[in-house]
Order: structure tokens, then C-alpha cells, then sequence
């Protein structure tokens, strides 16, 4: 695995408040992390860009915005309270544990009571130590237990969201009996989850508190097939010309017959190329009817659709798109970062509708008040419509420097000349190349360049 790539990224994210350690002050807590200013805005404009995309821009998908506390009996029929768990094999000699799915060789299956059947051994030597690894597979369910209620004895137990796609079949006959959608239609929502995860690295590619952004597609099951075509190409085509990945560093993967869950009829996963190798960004997946037969079966309601023009009555099948909003933060600061040698700098080329700021405003020199008030003024006005960062500090050059790291697209530097001529140097973080612009024009000029 190439640390190194993946060391960079980390350091960068905490040098310029992008992502840090959470708790850090105590010695900080594994598999946890906060994101700091920066870093809340690049996942706000994130999330924003997907939900344009999935909700606002679609007339056949409704948002939602579940609690992260449900009924117990709803992960009981979901199946995670018996089979939400990691297959794990312990070392005899260094005691780490490590997953053998994610080890040469090594063939696993779960059967539908969501337990791991072996269906080849592979690798048995501890890739840490060299020690011999135990061909025993012990299972541990990662769902974090809670209790609702303050007096012992009466308390219940409940579960943090293991997934938080669940409220998007629960609240299922709500949407339909509240708005009266016609089939095809969809959920959607971004959501908390939470995994005790065992195994746990990769900065926050794994952690046990993410985001998941989530759409359960309701459909005819004899049209479950062609919905999911369509959706596999709208998922991919908005990493690519949305979000801006390289298609160079995205690929299909389809779960194979030892990996595919019990009920679904066809799994892909867009896979992202990881300092580590291939591994899941999304996955896009035909559920068939299995969830809301389950939780029929579960709560005692019937969860059918009836057809107000044929009035047939039939159980939708669900075609699901789920991704982890980390795992594409991750992605993303990946495939921008860039090293440059001559001159020596570290930039980040995200697009103008990702990057945590759109433009820097710089006075030449922050003790001129002349310089400061002409600079002030210009980002005032620009904040109307930009997310603006202000940077005084320290000389131009360590400005630029800052900025290029943090992913800005444009820098604006009010001058001597600019008290002359009313116009600003605007420098470009890609290319670095420099140009005089009238300030009357900025935002004509920032509006085409960024739109």
C-alpha cells in the first residue's frame, strides 16, 4: 500500500482544517474524525451537489431526513441484529485480527440467516508478523447498542443506525398515503451511521461514525431491470462529470455469487482507485422485494403499492444507490492533489463547486490602510455570490500557497496599481497564470470562469 499518498492527504487535511483527529486533546478516539472549516464546507458543498442531483432536479424522487433512533424490532427484521456482522481470523502469534475476505484466497459466502460459510481457505500467514493465522472464522456484529428510558429495569435496547438507508422503507407508506407517488418513484437522504467496526485505518475511509448518502428506488418489479441499468449510469456519471473524478481512477465491480447478498439479484460497486488498490466509493444494487416484505412480515402492515390506473396491487422491488459521504471526501482530495516541482508547491484542483472557497481576496500589504479598504470592499461585494476567503497574512507568495492547498480556484490581489486604475491581478490555481481585470468586471469575469 502506498502510505505515503495516503499520509499526504491526511497531514494536508489537518494542516489547512480540512479533517481532524476528533478528541485529539485527550489522545483522540480510532475511527473517529471531525471535519474543521474547511472541510465542513467542502462536505457541505458535497452534499448539496448530490442532492441537486438525486432530489431537487428529479420530479420522481422525495427527500427525507430520518432520526438516528428507530424501533429495535426494524433491525431484527432487516436482518442486522443476527447477521450485520465482519468475518474475522486472529493471529496466534501478534493477536491482530484481520478479515479474510480482504486476504489472498480466501472464498466467503453469507447464507440468508446472515452468517459467513467458508467456501475456500486461502492465505494463512499473518501479513503483519509472519505468524500463523487460525482457520476458524468468528463473527462480530458490529451494530452499537444504546437504551431509551433513565430507570433500571425498564430500560429498552435500542441501536445507533447501522445503515441509515432503513427510514427510507420504514417511512415507505407514509410518502405514499402523504404525496400519492406514482410507481416509479424515489426516497432519498443523507444520513448518520454507525459500525463498531473491528478492523478500522485508511484515514476515513472506515470509521465508526460516517454519513451515507442513500436513494431507494421504488419500482414495477417487471421493470427492476431496466431501472437499474438506468441508475447504475446516472451513479456514474455523476462522479464523473459532477463531482469531476477521473474515470481513469473509477471502474465496475460486480459482486460475485460468493459475495452478492442472499436476496438481491444483481450488486455493482463503483470502485475508486485507493493508494491501497481498488476498493467501494457506491454501491448500486437490485433488492428486489426483500425489504419491505420484511418489514411487513415484522410490524404486521401491509406494505403493497395499488396501481390507481390498473389497479393492480403488488409489492415494489427496490433498486438502491448507497454511498459513503468520507469515502467520496476521500476520493475527491485524492484525485486533486497534486505535487509540483518547479515552482514547488502542493495543490488541490477542485472544481468551483466543491472547493471549500471560490475565491481569495489579498490587500498587497495588510498595514496599508488604503490597500486594506479597497481590498475589503471588493469582498464584500463578491460574497453575494461566492464563498470568499480574506488572507492577510504573511507575504503573497505563502498566500498563494495556502490557498492552492486549501483548493482555491482564484486569488484577487488589490495593489498600489489598483488604487490608480480601479483593477486587481486574479491568478489562476491551476495554471498560476496572472491577469489585470477591471474591478466593474470581477464578477462578470468570476461568474464565466467559475460557472
Amino acid at each position: 500500500m502506498k502510505d505515503s499518498a495516503l499520509a499526504k492527504i491526511s497531514a494536508l487535511a489537518k494542516r489547512r482544517g480540512f479533517i481532524y483527529p476528533s478528541s485529539e486533546i485527550y489522545g483522540g478516539l480510532a475511527g473517529i474524525y471531525d471535519y474543521g472549516p474547511l472541510g465542513a464546507q467542502l462536505v457541505r458543498n458535497l452534499k448539496n451537489l448530490w442532492w441537486d442531483k438525486m432530489v431537487v432536479e428529479r420530479e420522481d424522487v422525495f427527500g427525507l431526513d430520518g432520526s438516528i433512533l428507530m424501533h429495535p424490532r426494524a433491525w431484527e427484521a432487516s436482518g442486522h441484529v443476527t447477521g450485520f456482522s465482519d468475518p474475522l481470523i486472529d493471529c496466534e502469534k501478534c493477536k491482530k485480527r484481520f478479515r479474510p475476505d480482504k486476504l489472498p484466497g480466501w472464498r466467503l459466502k453469507k447464507d440468508d440467516q446472515g452468517q459467513f460459510v467458508i467456501l475456500e481457505v486461502g492465505e494463512t500467514k499473518c501479513p503483519d508478523c509472519g505468524g500463523k493465522l487460525s482457520s476458524q472464522v468468528r463473527q462480530f456484529n458490529v451494530l452499537m447498542e444504546t437504551s431509551l428510558g433513565v430507570i433500571e429495569g425498564d430500560k429498552m435496547k435500542a441501536y445507533l443506525k447501522g445503515e441509515s438507508c432503513q427510514n427510507l422503507y420504514l417511512d415507505y407508506q407514509n410518502v405514499v398515503d402523504s404525496l400519492s407517488p406514482q410507481i416509479p418513484f424515489g426516497l432519498a437522504q443523507i444520513g448518520k451511521a454507525f459500525r463498531n467496526e473491528i478492523t478500522l485505518g485508511k484515514f476515513i475511509f472506515r470509521t465508526r461514525e460516517f454519513e451515507q448518502a442513500d436513494v431507494e428506488y421504488y419500482v414495477h418489479p417487471k421493470e427492476a431491470a431496466a431501472a437499474y441499468d438506468e441508475w447504475k449510469q446516472l451513479r456514474w456519471d455523476w462522479y464523473v462529470k459532477e463531482v469531476g473524478l477521473q474515470e481513469k481512477n473509477l471502474r465496475w465491480r460486480q459482486h460475485p455469487d460468493n459475495e452478492r447478498i442472499f436476496y438481491a439479484s444483481d450488486a455493482w460497486d463503483i470502485d475508486y482507485k485507493f493508494p491501497w488498490g481498488w476498493d467501494e466509493l457506491e454501491g448500486v444494487h437490485d433488492r428486489g422485494d426483500y425489504d419491505l416484505t420484511q418489514h411487513a412480515k415484522f410490524s404486521g402492515k401491509k406494505l403493497e403499492y395499488r396501481d390507481p390506473k390498473t389497479g393492480e396491487s403488488f409489492v415494489p422491488h427496490i433498486v438502491e444507490s448507497s454511498g459513503g459521504i468520507g469515502r467520496m471526501i476521500l476520493a475527491i482530495m485524492l484525485d486533486a492533489y497534486h505535487e509540483q516541482e518547479e515552482p514547488l508547491r502542493t495543490y488541490l484542483s477542485l472544481t468551483s463547486k466543491l472547493a471549500p472557497y471560490q475565491v481569495a481576496v489579498f490587500p498587497l500589504m495588510a498595514n496599508k490602510e488604503e490597500l486594506v479598504n479597497k481590498a475589503r470592499s471588493i469582498y464584500q461585494s463578491l460574497q453575494k455570490d461566492w464563498s470568499v476567503a480574506w488572507d492577510d497574512h504573511s507575504n503573497v507568495g505563502k498566500r498563494y500557497r495556502r490557498q492552492d492547498e486549501a483548493g482555491t480556484p482564484w486569488c484577487l490581489t488589490v495593489d498600489y496599481e489598483s488604487l490608480e486604475d480601479d483593477s486587481v491581478t486574479i491568478r489562476d490555481r491551476d495554471s498560476m497564470a496572472q491577469e489585470r481585470i477591471p474591478v466593474g468586471k470581477l464578477a462578470s469575469y468570476l461568474k464565466k470562469q467559475l460557472d
